[in-house]
């Protein structure tokens, strides 16, 4: 079964510099049916304007990353680790017993477009960690490419939740098709572009839960960046 979750039902928090779009109940935006899926609990499609950013800021006992889209994300924290991310750049930020952290738009010229997604870990009060990589476009290219695995499988970042997240890029012809292990659930989201998945359109925003589902078949994309979430039978998460 396929559920849509249609883009232009998703929340919006506009404060100027940032404009983002919640798919799951965030901030001041709460909807009772949209609390997250199993342990996936925040995507937040945000858009930073140039110069802006979050400041300094607290987080504890959640696995978080951040996906750039366009434009350069800068962040720093409280361990002295400062990066700056750009499109292919994936980084997993494990807060486990507590870090600081600020995330600024690099530029002051142009905005910064990117998905920061929060998974609930399986554990609490863990070391702290930051992971970063970059996945290239050719490594996506008409398929998924593991980005996020609990056992950092195949070049990916590892995670602290029975949760694996694949990205892939379709146009034209492309087409893939991936099997889910029996009884697992899924979360697609399209981050820009259209394409079709099993039989259903999906445009940039779109979202779709899906259980009891063999395979998943993503075709005729038209410029497409996808998100794929394999997750725990699991209807709610556990915070």
């Amino acid at each position: 079964m396929l559920e849509l979750r249609p883009a232009a039902q998703r929340g919006i928090a506009n404060f100027g510099w940032l404009y983002s779009q919640h798919t799951f109940s965030f901030g001041s935006y709460h909807d009772p049916e949209q609390t997250g899926f199993s342990d996936l609990l925040v995507i937040n499609d945000d858009r930073v304007a140039a110069g802006g950013g979050f400041g300094t800021h607290p987080h504890r006992d959640m696995e978080i990353f951040s996906y750039v889209l366009e434009g350069a994300l800068e962040h720093k924290d409280s361990m002295g680790v400062g990066s700056v991310i750009r499109p292919g750049d994936v980084q997993m930020m494990s807060a486990g017993t507590g870090i600081r952290h600020s995330e600024y738009n690099a530029s002051q010229s142009d905005a910064v477009h990117f998905l920061q997604i929060w998974i609930v870990p399986d554990r609490k009060g863990v070391a702290p960690r930051y992971q970063q990589q970059r996945f290239t476009a050719d490594e996506k290219r008409g398929r998924l490419r593991l980005i996020v695995s609990p056992d950092g499988a195949d070049g990916s970042l590892s995670v602290y939740q029975d949760a694996r997240v694949y990205a892939g890029l379709f146009d034209g012809a492309e087409r893939h098709t991936i099997a889910l292990p029996a009884g697992r659930y899924a979360y697609i989201h399209v981050a820009r572009g259209a394409l079709t998945v099993n039989g259903q359109r999906m445009s940039a925003g779109d979202g779709a839960r899906l259980r009891d589902v063999q395979e998943i078949d993503f075709s005729q994309g038209e410029q497409a960046e996808v998100l794929l979430f394999d997750l725990r039978p699991n209807e709610l998460p556990r915070y």
